[in-house]
């Protein structure tokens, strides 16, 4: 299909909170604008139920995520492209080339890639094994009614363990917390909660047997072997960075570091680091990275 007309001054791709602001920040400064995003807008954001480190009076992902979402679609000078999905990013000396699942070419003299990061898998990481096709749901989906006076077993120490909890605070539930070495810093926050049982390990096998209990064999990182019984297994173990094909330089774990890109694409959000991805991080990096389009083409210096 024939590109469409060089009548944008940049490609946004991602809608969550680093995309949005880059298509804001684009527009405070005249610039005209194009968002593909495959879901909603701020999808991430509807499924965090407590905020207690972003500016602005929001405490709780929806409200935040509503807040964006109007801001937006009132932006005259961004054209969403929702329900869309990227198959390829090319980039030449003098504009960018983004193809979307219909086929349609968009083109700009620049782009935003901030398509940010999924839930990893249990076969994702080495210190679990799974029987083959095993999915488990991430903990940010349970719902207060899910935990209420049952055990679950939560693999991983990431962030989302505390969200849960401070959006929980009345719900009486157990949560068994397996994780391995590399995450024992990330639990500082969680240890002291009541209904946290912390269980560092070496490496973990859940069973075959699907429904409850859940069974689960554990080695410890002292070498003791237990068996963990609970009634549901959730996720906390990160997430991997989910790049669109094409132009975009990756690093070997996957993250596309932003000083190693081409000059016309510009690496907003968590997609950059494992490291920094917080939701103000991500507004940000993406009203930076709009920022960082608009001097460029009108070769204004940002350094020095």
């Amino acid at each position: 299909m024939a590109d469409t007309p060089l009548d944008t001054d940049l490609i946004i791709i991602g809608g969550g909170p680093a995309g949005c602001a880059a298509a804001r920040m684009a527009a405070g400064v005249g610039m005209r604008s194009i968002l593909v995003e495959p879901d909603r807008l701020c999808r991430n954001l509807y499924r965090i139920p407590a905020l207690n480190n972003v500016l602005g009076g929001h405490t709780n992902g929806p409200d935040l995520a509503d807040a964006i979402v109007a801001e937006l679609k009132g932006t005259e000078l961004c054209r969403l492209e929702l329900g869309r999905r990227v198959t390829e990013l090319r980039a030449a000396d003098d504009r960018v080339t983004v193809t979307v699942d219909t086929g349609v070419r968009l083109t700009a003299p620049y782009a935003v890639v901030a398509t940010g990061v999924g839930p990893l898998q249990p076969h994702d990481v080495t210190w679990i094994t799974a029987p083959d096709g095993r999915v488990l749901p991430p903990l940010w989906e349970v719902e207060a009614d899910d935990a209420q006076g049952r055990t679950l077993l939560v693999l991983g120490g990431d962030r989302p363990i505390g969200t849960f909890l401070r959006a929980h605070p009345t719900t009486d539930t157990r949560l068994l917390v397996a994780y391995p070495a590399a995450d024992a810093y990330k639990i500082d926050e969680v240890r002291d909660d009541p209904r946290v049982t912390l269980v560092p390990v070496e490496h973990l096998t859940l069973k075959a047997e699907e429904g409850t209990p859940v069974s689960a064999d554990a080695v410890g990182q002292d070498g003791t072997r237990r068996t963990i019984t609970a009634d549901a297994a959730y996720l906390s173990i990160g997430n991997a960075p989910t790049a669109p094909p094409g132009d975009l330089t990756r690093g070997p774990d996957g993250y596309c570091p932003p000083t190693d890109q081409h000059p016309r694409v510009i690496v907003a959000g968590d997609l950059r680091s494992a490291r920094f991805q917080r939701i103000m991080t991500a507004l940000g990096s993406g009203s930076e990275a709009a920022l960082h389009a608009y001097y460029a083409a009108r070769d204004v210096p940002t350094k020095g």
